[in-house]
């Protein structure tokens, strides 16, 4: 019954104001538009009711009729914000973005939610396991008919969402709405607890779980939990094993489809994020925070036990676990655990053998992305490590520490 209601306002919204089904009767649309008229704001034939006047000619008059029929349509104005609407219950739901309301709630748990489409309707499949849409190229099932739709763009390659500055185009509205902020760089959300600022406002509800704490998603085998829908995915792979994403290049697998989107780069040369002070490029945007560092010589993140200092937010993450002797990433097939992610995968292929890395060059192959850099650095010739006493460089940081013993002169 709810979702007949639902259907036939989002009709009705589709309709002139004079139509049946508006919340407003037609006489009292006629005072509306005769106390607008009255007031000097809007024609009085565009209110629905004809009167004798000779015929509008020409493009720019029948554009202004257009915009003043659109005011007339829209005429149920939010108090908080610019936000217009054709109907009133369509500004109701509206509303709720700035109260906060959530009238529709879940009968088995304590989820609720604004309004009853797709979001509640997704939600409810994780009690009762139903998917009924599904993709007819690769199987895909979802709640949510939306969710379907988006996912079908990436067998056609559809990206509606264009920027009218450049050529980007995106599958996502909320991926234009960050990057139409590249140009304007305005970030109109920010968070009333620390200051911080982003461009839409999905970043900035998953940016206020870091202050309150709530992890919304959890493992359904453990007490894992998280803040972050992709976060809890790369998880499970602990319990599956599961390693979907694949590199058609090397055979390189992966559980999450950015460590595969940022691995492609490592073939094709691709490095997008460019310092403005030196000729530095960047696989990833994190790389590059961290290189900036060396300019600015800034290190905001600061330890609270110890006042080590960093400008890297996972390097400060992994220097707590000193304090914490927190280990989290544990070995399925023994005892072993880590801190870092990195040396639960260097320790993984002691059990699996796999070597991803490989040279192009020669067919060289490792387990370890660093051997492989610095691998490559033969090929080059590139000795990155210099000594400024003398004319000494190396490939690797410890050959020149081995080599800057040499000057030191014994006490």
């Amino acid at each position: 019954m709810m979702d007949t209601t639902s259907n036939d306002q989002t009709v009705m919204e589709d309709l002139p104001a004079t139509h049946p089904g508006d919340e407003t009767s037609s006489s009292e649309k006629l005072d509306t538009g005769r106390q607008q008229n009255e007031e000097g704001e809007i024609p009085r034939d565009e209110c629905g009711v004809k009167y004798d006047r000779p015929s509008i000619q020409g493009q720019t008059e029948q554009t202004d009729r257009l915009e003043v029929k659109r005011a007339v349509l829209k005429r149920f104005s939010c108090t908080e914000c610019d936000y217009r609407a054709v109907t009133k219950a369509k500004l109701l739901r509206h509303t709720r973005r700035h109260t906060g309301e959530k009238s529709y709630r879940c009968g088995q748990c304590d989820y609720s939610a604004a309004k009853k489409g797709s979001t509640s309707d997704e939600h409810m499949s994780k009690h009762n396991g139903e998917k009924p849409y599904m993709c007819g190229e690769c199987g895909y099932r979802t709640a949510d008919r939306s969710n379907l739709t988006v996912h079908m763009r990436k067998h056609t390659g559809e990206k509606p969402y264009k920027c009218e500055q450049c050529d980007f185009s995106t599958r996502f509205k909320v991926n234009l709405d960050r990057h139409i902020a590249k140009h304007t760089g305005e970030k109109p959300y920010m968070c009333g607890e620390c200051g911080y600022r982003t461009a839409d406002r999905f970043t900035l509800n998953r940016h206020m779980r870091s202050h309150t704490g709530v992890k919304p998603y959890k493992c359904d085998q453990c007490d894992y939990s998280a803040a972050r829908k992709e976060s809890l995915e790369q998880h499970m792979i602990k319990h599956t094993g599961e390693k979907p994403y694949m590199c058609g290049q090397c055979g390189y697998r992966t559980a999450d489809r950015s460590n595969l989107y940022y691995h492609m780069r490592t073939h094709t040369g691709e490095k997008p994020y460019k310092c403005d002070h030196c000729d530095y490029s960047a696989i990833r945007k994190t790389y590059l925070d961290q290189h900036m560092a060396t300019h600015t010589g800034e290190k905001p993140l600061v330890c609270g036990e110890c006042g080590y200092r960093t400008a890297d937010r996972s390097a400060l993450t992994r220097h707590m676990t000193r304090h914490t002797g927190e280990k989290p990433y544990k070995c399925d097939l023994c005892d072993y655990s880590a801190a870092t992610k990195t040396n639960l995968d260097r320790h993984m292929t002691k059990h699996t053998g796999e070597k991803s890395y490989t040279c192009e060059e020669c067919g060289y192959r490792t387990a370890y992305r660093s051997a492989l850099t610095r691998h490559m650095k033969t090929h080059t010739g590139e000795k990155p490590h210099k000594c400024d006493q003398c004319d000494f460089s190396a490939i690797q940081k410890v050959s020149l520490d081995k080599h800057m013993a040499k000057h030191i002169k014994p006490t």
